[in-house]
């Protein structure tokens, strides 16, 4: 539980960086696309982050990301596999 909160704050961190949004918009149900308005370019820039931030390769499974949710799972099973 203690890694999920981990997880959770430093990816909406990240998001709130390279979206110039405010910590309460990046929610767990919000949509990356849709809510908070993120683009092809940003994702990139958010992957690479999290790619340096948890020390793992982000791989072709993250295009089905639509939620902060999803990609906090990502991120915590990506991290599970490569410790």
């Amino acid at each position: 539980m203690a890694e999920h909160v981990k997880a959770e704050e430093i990816v909406r961190r990240v998001i709130c960086e390279i979206l110039s949004k405010k910590p309460e918009q990046v929610t767990l149900e919000a949509d990356l696309s849709k809510d908070l308005d993120m683009r092809s370019m940003e994702f990139l820039d958010l992957y690479e982050a999290l790619d340096k931030e948890f020390d793992i390769e982000i791989d072709d499974e993250a295009n089905e990301i639509q939620t902060v949710e999803d990609l906090v799972k990502y991120i915590e099973s990506r991290a599970e596999e490569s410790g």
